[in-house]
């Protein structure tokens, strides 16, 4: 288990993708380093914005292996988890073996509805087939995709059963009620999705924040989790929030980062996703992001 616990300002970072669907080594590493370089306390490597459940275990083994080659995995978390236990057991073994600091794991979502007893034996086994190289876990709670919610007793029961290796969870319901809830269970850290929930950290006890759009200006979310209390900074971080949010979140957020780097490979997205096609649409997230990005 990580002796660097997950924590701070995080970023959901997006994967860079050929035309022919190869990853994009480089491009990747690139804008890695310039979150972390700019703000970003760690980065959330194949979660939802990386577009994992889109990608074969093999390319999913690929961007892990390129990640912790050319970053620091102790600021390095990762999305492994599956409908299967099997591949979520292989790729949580491997993300320990490249020593990530933790995986986040989304629930075994295709089959609804789940008793929580079943959650909780699912998690168990993937506890203990875990066991010989443990890596820190967090759940991921993302209910408009999965279907499924962590109710806050299921958390507490399994942070208590697994107390060594539940460490908290990610939190993208949108809901901060329940965020709140789960922050309440002693030593769980709790992510919300949305930065903008990092002027209220110190409040609610949260962790930090693990967001999709910190990777369009991580500096004045990086500002906020200093300056919690910084109304101004926090109405600049809920426009660039709001702005980018209302748009498909993948698509918009890889053009931003295209537009930064000037590399039209972030314009490739993978199916079912779709890039964003309406140039007036394109025009009006660049207006925003060039109004309210902070200065590196």
């Amino acid at each position: 288990m990580s002796e660097h616990p997950v924590k701070g300002v995080i970023a959901a970072v997006p994967t860079p993708f050929s035309a022919s669907r190869e990853i994009d080594a480089d491009a990747f590493v690139e804008h890695c380093r310039w979150c972390l370089d700019n703000g970003c306390d760690a980065l959330n490597v194949l979660g939802t914005t990386g577009e994992a459940n889109s990608l074969s275990f093999t390319q999913r083994s690929l961007v892990m292996e390129i990640a912790a080659s050319s970053l620091n995995a102790d600021r390095l978390m990762v999305g492994t988890g599956t409908p299967d236990l099997a591949t979520t057991v292989a790729l949580t073994r491997r993300a320990s073996e490249l020593r990530y600091a933790a995986a986040l794991v989304l629930p075994p979502f295709y089959y609804k509805p789940i008793p929580e007893d079943g959650l909780f034996a699912w998690f168990g086994e993937l506890v203990g087939q875990t066991q010989a190289r443990p890596i820190d876990l967090y759940l991921y709670n993302f209910p408009q995709l999965t279907g499924i919610e962590f109710s806050p007793a299921l958390a507490a029961r399994l942070q208590s059963a697994f107390p060594d290796r539940i460490r908290g969870a990610k939190d993208s319901s949108g809901n901060l009620d329940y965020a709140r809830q789960l922050a309440t269970i002693p030593g769980f850290a709790v992510f919300p999705s949305n930065e903008v929930s990092l002027a209220d950290a110190g409040r609610d006890n949260y962790a930090g924040c693990i967001s999709a759009t910190v990777n369009i200006d991580p500096a004045s979310s990086a500002a906020l989790w200093t300056n919690q209390s910084d109304t101004a900074l926090q109405e600049n971080v809920r426009a660039l929030r709001q702005g980018v949010a209302a748009y498909p979140l993948v698509a918009a957020v890889k053009h931003l980062v295209g537009r930064r780097t000037g590399n039209p490979v972030w314009n490739n997205i993978t199916a079912p996703n779709m890039a964003i096609g309406d140039g007036d649409a394109l025009a009006r997230l660049d207006a925003i992001a060039g109004r309210l990005v902070h200065p590196a």
